[in-house]
């Protein structure tokens, strides 16, 4: 069984910025939800992935992901995602034995930025840069399948 371990954190500053090493333009959508997990489609750069992931709470999730034929990506993300795509650039900086993956969302989610980082274990140390803000992993309002639904513009602070 495929185990993610992620934690989200907000952005504090732009100071991130300095570090990309590159960067990918995701549109992505849910083909379902419910209780038991989400399946997403997701479009980067000339390639598609269908990923099934469970819909818990919390920094650890089952994970699947599957790269698919783009022409069926792009037709699944067409005909069949419920809600709005999720649109965003993924910058990748790297940090130590680590690379934080820095979502800045457009469209609905415009002005929304997270960092994320993957894990290989639940108590794993790892360096929290300075431009490192709020950890939200227990926010289920972060998750993109959220998003979709509960766009940030809609957000009330």
């Amino acid at each position: 069984m495929a185990q993610e371990i992620e934690r989200k954190f907000l952005i504090l500053n732009d100071d991130w910025k300095q570090h990309v090493s590159h960067s990918d333009y995701y549109r992505q959508g849910y083909l379902s939800g419910g209780e038991k997990c989400s399946i997403r489609v997701r479009i980067s750069n000339d390639k598609a992935f269908l990923n099934i992931k469970s819909a818990t709470l919390g920094i650890q999730r089952t994970e699947f992901e599957y790269e698919i034929p783009l022409d069926e990506g792009m037709e699944m993300l067409q005909r069949f995602c419920s809600g709005a795509v999720i649109e965003k650039t993924r910058y990748f900086v790297p940090l130590q034995n680590h690379v934080w993956e820095i979502d800045v969302f457009d469209g609905a989610n415009a002005g929304l930025v997270v960092a994320e980082i993957e894990l290989d274990d639940v108590d794993e140390v790892f360096v929290r840069p300075d431009w490192l803000g709020e950890e939200v992993s227990d926010d289920p309002r972060y998750y993109n399948v959220c998003l979709v639904e509960h766009p940030y513009c809609d957000w009330e602070e």
